[in-house]
């Protein structure tokens, strides 16, 4: 008994000399749903009824801590793993898919080192409106997504907010593995008031004949009564093909009908050019999402897009869904 007391002793001593906190979060999204899709090469029509995950935002949990070192210092790290809410499986040969890094911060900023979102990941959806969901269509058309899924092995860099203004950087290395990619990525932002805006930029690497870079440009502007979101991408050589680029924009509205019920719709639009083959697509949206407390909502809406190219038929997709999300 002794030994126990002393040895409980000696652990809250280094609690209080070395203090952390470590917290167990998570984001459950799950929405029910019907999606069609016309395949205008193949002549074939197909409409599913769903229960999917991952309707406004992907479903999540994961483990986030710091310590404080003293002088302003802490020591980070995250955890984050992404999962199906419809059948209970997680992202398949990865202990935690979206994000594991350990950094430092304090007046300098913030480093993160590990499987990080890129520097241009912080700002590509910032200005979609929709709520940046499955119902935006700018998350259907646009070609200036970036590299699919964080990369891993990266160095990423965040600067402190200053009067509104801030950045980021971010490099990944590919470290010499067949397949794997190097991205360089920066981007700035600045927010104050009722005007938020940013510029994405970013070099991928795979190895093809040609780097990929994408650019994307956004605001949004509160006006009181609604408020104005716009977004521009560009991609020059997707895929890795030379000469294969595509320009992107977007326009939508949020509008707040009350405290807890907001609107918004949204439309958006893509043009490929590639040595003869052009191809554009086009979307709109519009959903509603209803809060009912602090950490859960309601979610509907409806999306569609067409995309036309002039080599082929119209290919034709479309997705009418209601959710719920809860955070804990």
């Amino acid at each position: 008994m002794k030994k126990s007391l002393i040895a409980l002793a000696v652990l809250a001593a280094s609690g209080a000399s070395f203090a952390q906190s470590v917290t167990l979060y998570g984001l459950a999204d799950v929405w029910f749903g019907s999606v069609k899709h016309e395949d205008g090469v193949a002549g074939t029509s197909q409409r599913q009824t769903k229960l999917d995950s991952g309707g406004v935002n992907t479903s999540r949990w994961g483990l986030k801590g710091s310590e404080d070192l003293g002088g302003g210092l802490k020591a980070n790290f995250k955890l984050e793993q992404g999962f199906a809410m419809d059948t209970g499986t997680a992202t398949a040969g990865q202990a935690f898919s979206r994000e594991s890094y350990v950094g430092f911060s304090g007046g300098f900023g913030e480093v993160k080192l590990g499987k990080v979102w890129t520097a241009y990941d912080d700002v590509s959806g910032a200005s979609n409106a929709v709520f940046d969901s499955a119902l935006s269509p700018m998350n259907h058309v646009f070609a200036s997504t970036g590299y699919s899924g964080n990369p891993g092995n990266t160095i990423y860099y965040a600067t402190p907010a200053m009067g509104g203004f801030g950045a980021a950087v971010s490099y990944s290395l590919d470290e010499n593995v067949v397949g794997a990619a190097k991205v360089a990525s920066v981007q700035v932002s600045y927010g104050a008031g009722p005007l938020n805006a940013h510029l994405g930029y970013q070099v991928e690497d795979v190895g093809t004949s040609a780097d990929t870079k994408f650019t994307r440009l956004g605001a949004s502007y509160d006006f009181g009564v609604a408020t104005a979101k716009a977004t521009y991408g560009k991609v020059d050589n997707v895929g890795g093909v030379s000469g294969a680029d595509a320009t992107d924009y977007q326009l939508g509205v949020d509008f707040p009908v009350s405290a807890a019920l907001t609107v918004s719709a949204s439309y958006a639009q893509s043009d490929d050019s590639n040595a003869g083959f052009e191809q554009t697509r086009k979307g709109f949206g519009i959903g509603a999402t209803y809060t009912l407390s602090k950490r859960t909502f309601l979610y509907g809406g409806y999306e569609a897009d067409t995309a036309t190219n002039n080599a082929a038929a119209d290919d034709k997709h479309s997705l009418f869904a209601v959710g719920v999300q809860h955070r804990f």
